[in-house]
């Protein structure tokens, strides 16, 4: 699903150069949950927008899905973002004038889908996050969990292969973080390839592999700490 060969980012400006990240290779295969984690200026940000497509490498090779994503242009990045990306950040990110369905299906129009198939995959998307009983309300009308779910039904609508999350649960109430890792646990359950950026290790422990970085640098890559005192027994993921 994801493959990174030797990815570096430098950022200049005037006389001053930053090395963001530092040859950095992985591979994520389809189907595993995998948390990112990193102090503040680790290159994790860096590193997910070039996940995202949202930014291109200085230099490296990054392939999506079988898809060479290096040399594309910003228009062949947003199809490919479109198609095979879908995103869940920690703001929610909703329009406040559209409705928990409109603000599902928007990835849709522009994908050029019909009225009547957005509408249907919204509502489908919106099941399965539990919120078929909030499908017309407003954002402002949902808790903050709620809008999170809206969120996560987004990424679900265009099917796309891959699930990038940043932060999902950094602005939640430790209930409602909880309710959201529990559906991406049932996503990943589905066959879902799911990347998650988290500095909280409890959050981290849902998953079945942590990369870790620092210095823009992966510095460790396993599975998630195990002992009972980073969370509770009925919150991991059954492996």
């Amino acid at each position: 699903m994801i493959r990174l060969e030797n990815i570096t980012k430098v950022f200049t400006n005037g006389r001053i150069t930053v090395h963001a990240l530092r040859g950095v290779s992985f591979h994520i295969p389809a189907g595993e949950f995998v948390a990112l984690m990193g102090p503040s200026g680790s290159g994790k940000s860096t590193l997910m927008s070039i996940i995202g497509c949202l930014d291109v490498p200085t230099s490296g090779s990054y392939t999506l899905n079988g898809i060479k994503v290096g040399g594309t242009t910003e228009s062949q990045l947003a199809v490919i973002r479109n198609r095979h990306i879908g995103f869940v950040f920690q703001a929610f990110n909703l329009l406040p004038r559209l409705s928990a369905s409109d603000n599902v299906a928007l990835p849709l129009m522009y994908a050029g889908v019909s009225l009547r198939e957005r509408r249907r995959r919204a509502k489908e998307a919106l099941e399965r996050v539990g919120l078929s009983d909030r499908m017309d309300h407003l954002p402002a009308e949902l808790s903050g969990g709620q809008q999170q779910r809206v969120a996560v039904a987004r990424a679900l609508v265009t099917e796309a292969p891959l699930i990038l999350a940043d932060e999902p649960t950094g602005n939640l109430d430790s209930r409602s973080g909880v309710e959201i890792m529990k559906i991406f646990a049932e996503l990943h359950k589905q066959g879902h390839t799911i990347l998650l950026v988290t500095h909280d290790r409890e959050v981290a422990a849902w998953t079945e592999r942590v990369l870790e970085m620092r210095d823009g640098l992966i510095v460790s890559d396993g599975p998630p700490d195990p002992t009972e005192d980073v969370v509770p027994a009925d919150r991991k993921v059954a492996g």
